[in-house]
């Protein structure tokens, strides 16, 4: 190996090397992130209920009120149910999304939790459709967006795929002045007459493979230093 080829495939060696040295470092930040992100998760999803002003005061401020839990008194309107597909426990079937306006006239969305298919018509479940007064306790889920393999939402069936705030609510009250709170509640698991719709179906379990990830990386790194030892000294020799 003349000394012109070694630098070339030593630059090229300690380049690959320091990117997979970087994107195992880029790892663990992630998993320093991820696992903040999961403890601040906890702490929200498992503290005492905030009122759905303050809530509400959080996203006019510009902070982030995912996963606070929000204590919610008024009447649902059932006669306005939107249904979000969605797989429940291996189970396949609807979300019921349901608009409940408090005794001040604000609205939120309620996600009341999963029916399956053969439910999904309110007149299967008449226990379910409560007219009077409800308290609801809640999980704040922000609307979501339309991810590339999801269908687009049906809103003149009244199938959805995916949580489109906006365009719920034109359904809901369309030619309505409505002060809508601007994100949705999943409603925990409670004792709901005639058991449906099912609550607490809000998902708290973050994926976090990021140390597996950056293991993977610094191995990969050592492999290479292993390769270039191994190739200079049989071209040495």
């Amino acid at each position: 190996m003349t000394a012109k080829s070694l630098l070339g495939f030593t630059t090229l060696m300690l380049l690959v090397f320091a990117v997979l040295v970087g994107l195992g470092i880029w790892q663990i930040e992630r998993l320093h992130w991820k696992q903040g992100l999961i403890a601040e998760i906890e702490a929200r999803s498992k503290g005492a209920p905030i009122a759905l002003k303050d809530a509400t005061a959080m996203v006019r401020e510009g902070r982030d009120p995912s996963y606070y839990r929000v204590r919610v008194s008024g009447r649902f309107d059932n006669t306005k149910e939107r249904y979000l597909f969605t797989v429940s426990a291996e189970r396949t079937g609807w979300d019921v999304i349901t608009p409940l306006t408090t005794a001040d006239g604000e609205i939120v969305l309620v996600d009341r939790g999963f029916v399956p298919d053969t439910l999904k018509d309110p007149s299967t479940r008449p226990d379910g459709e409560i007219e009077g007064p409800v308290s609801v306790t809640g999980i704040v889920r922000l609307p979501a967006t339309q991810g590339l393999f999801v269908p687009n939402n049906e809103p003149e069936a009244n199938r959805w795929f995916w949580r489109d705030l906006n365009a719920m609510a034109q359904s809901m009250f369309a030619g309505q002045a409505a002060e809508l709170a601007p994100f949705f509640l999943e409603a925990e698991k409670g004792e709901v007459p005639g058991h449906w719709p099912e609550g607490g179906q809000t998902r708290l379990d973050l994926p976090n493979n990021h140390l597996q990830y950056a293991i993977t990386w610094f191995v990969l790194a050592a492999a290479i230093l292993i390769l270039y030892g191994v190739y200079v000294f049989r071209a040495r020799r």
